[in-house]
This record gives structure tokens, C-alpha cells and sequence, in this order.
């Protein structure tokens, strides 16, 4: 697999996530997949399975009003490592957030998502990013721009 084919496996799978599209996240999963998560952040622990995952990420959709945005990748041949944004509203703030995090993802040999190991901190109360990166001036998404130089999510309406 290549580096844009990667890039556009993992679009898509965040395009499904953003929009709740559960047929369109199964296309990107291998049936085996397994997310795991870092704890101590809310629903920490691995979810199984395709139609599992795909299920989960419709429900966090739908909870959160989320938009997953992917900021950059490095990527080899059976393996991509990623940095995103998600962009979130907690229920009791109704103030957008901007989580960033990064993930490493493994593929089957049909290209499919095979696992995903989380790694970011989840704050409802204010942004979580690295201390004075220059997230704007690398192509990065942020607040009034819910996408990146790499990904421009798949959604009806991109915030401002």
C-alpha cells in the first residue's frame, strides 16, 4: 500500500466517524479490527470488530457532534502513524473543543484497517495541544478551520 492510499483509507474511515456513516467506515475495517484507547480517558477500553467500531463512532457522533480531522502522517508499508484533530462539543459546555491526539494504525494485506492504538489526553473544558506548536503555519486544522492541508472532512457543514 502507499502513502495515498493510506491517507485516503484513513480519510474515509474519519469521514464515516464525522458523519456517523456506519457502511462507510466497514469499507476502511478489517472484520478483526481492535481500537484500543489510552486511559484514563472516557471509554477507555479496546472496542472489537468492524461493525462494533463503526457502531461506537456513529454513537460518539451523535453524542458529541464530532469532526475528526487528519493534521499529518508518516507512513510505511504495512503501518501509518497520524495526527489528528477533533473538533467536539461536550454536552454540558455547548463550547467546540479541539482535541489532538495521534494514532498508529496497521492494515491487512487488502489495505483494510487491522488496529488503531489512541494515544491523546480528553478535556472538556478547554483545548488539548502541544504548548506553542505552530499548528496554523504547518497546514494543521483549528478552531474556524475544521480541516487540514491533508484532509478536508466529508461533513454537511464545516464550522467556522
Amino acid at each position: 500500500m502507499s502513502a495515498s492510499t493510506h491517507l485516503e483509507t484513513i480519510s474515509r474511515y474519519y469521514d464515516g466517524c464525522s458523519t456517523g456513516d456506519v457502511d462507510l467506515m466497514r469499507t476502511t475495517l478489517a472484520e478483526d479490527v481492535v481500537h484500543f484507547f489510552l486511559a484514563p480517558n472516557p471509554g477507555s477500553a479496546p472496542v472489537r470488530g468492524g461493525e462494533h467500531l463503526a457502531r461506537y463512532w456513529r454513537k460518539v457522533h451523535r453524542l458529541i457532534d464530532a469532526v475528526w480531522v487528519v493534521d499529518h502522517i508518516l507512513d510505511g508499508e504495512a503501518e501509518a502513524v497520524i495526527e489528528w484533530t477533533m473538533f467536539w462539543t461536550p454536552q454540558h459546555t455547548g463550547r467546540r473543543v479541539a482535541t489532538r491526539g495521534a494514532e498508529w494504525f496497521t492494515f491487512d494485506t487488502d489495505g483494510r484497517i487491522r488496529e488503531i492504538r489512541s494515544y491523546y489526553r480528553q478535556h472538556e473544558e478547554r483545548d488539548t495541544e502541544l504548548d506553542a506548536f505552530p499548528y496554523a503555519e504547518r497546514g494543521y486544522s483549528g478552531h474556524g478551520q475544521e480541516g487540514s492541508s491533508l484532509h478536508t472532512p466529508a461533513v454537511e457543514e464545516v464550522r467556522a
